[in-house]
């Protein structure tokens, strides 16, 4: 917010100037994340530029609540200037786009269900074998349960991916099965062989790259030599 006076901060901030005089001059060793989260907000900060500073006095950046449901336009450029396939899926989980090249080998998830978009939803459906064969299928699923974990404990409020582990609970054996092993996510690259419908078998090296502003996995696969 520009042009503000220091009156004028304080008053929006919800401090008094006399703090913020103290806050200017570097005499308050660790403002709280309340003040931090009021400054912010009144000074109308970017999220990098919040995220800024909140490091600056000692403090994680706040998490967001969920993630952004848009993909950046430069993202969608260059997943369509991309002749491999590659796909954007979210920090919930939901696939928001793919290239022509990834539709061609992976198809359009079919249905109108609510979590037909989900790549764990997927990976428990009849067509994930079919697709990734059986143990290629056994081995996304232990992969997908334990990504939806570390989304959870992201956002572990979310209503959506609280229903879906709710969902594939009472419909999928081996869900519960994988559930129950209590696995995070760490793995970002790995080898897939997958069924294009019109070309037969190929492998494909995959490397998952995050926008962490926006909580987007860029999933990029490229054939194995």
């Amino acid at each position: 917010m520009r042009g503000l006076r220091r009156q004028e901060l304080a008053a929006v901030a919800e401090i008094s100037v006399e703090y913020l005089i103290r806050l200017e001059q570097g005499r308050v060793a660790h403002p709280s994340r309340g003040v931090l989260t009021s400054l912010a907000r009144a000074l109308e900060l970017l999220p990098g530029q919040r995220d800024h500073l909140f490091r600056l006095a000692g403090e994680l950046p706040p998490e967001p609540t969920s993630p952004s449901e848009q993909v950046r336009p430069g993202l969608s450029h260059l997943l369509e200037g991309l002749t491999t396939p590659a796909t954007v899926h979210d920090g919930r989980l939901d696939v928001l786009a793919r290239n022509s090249a990834a539709t061609e080998l992976l198809g359009q998830p079919h249905g109108t269900g609510p979590y037909d978009r989900n790549i764990v939803y997927q990976g428990f459906a009849p067509s994930a074998r079919r697709v990734l064969g059986e143990e290629g299928a056994a081995r996304y699923g232990r992969w997908a349960t334990a990504e939806l974990r570390t989304a959870i404990a992201r956002y572990p409020h979310d209503a959506r991916l609280q229903g879906l582990v709710k969902e594939l609970t009472a419909t999928s054996a081996d869900f519960r099965r994988h559930w129950g092993r209590g696995e995070v996510a760490c793995e970002r690259s790995g080898i897939k062989r997958l069924l294009h419908p019109a070309k037969g078998w190929h492998t494909f090296h995959s490397e998952m790259l995050h926008d962490a502003q926006q909580d987007h996995w860029v999933v990029i696969y490229t054939p194995a030599t």
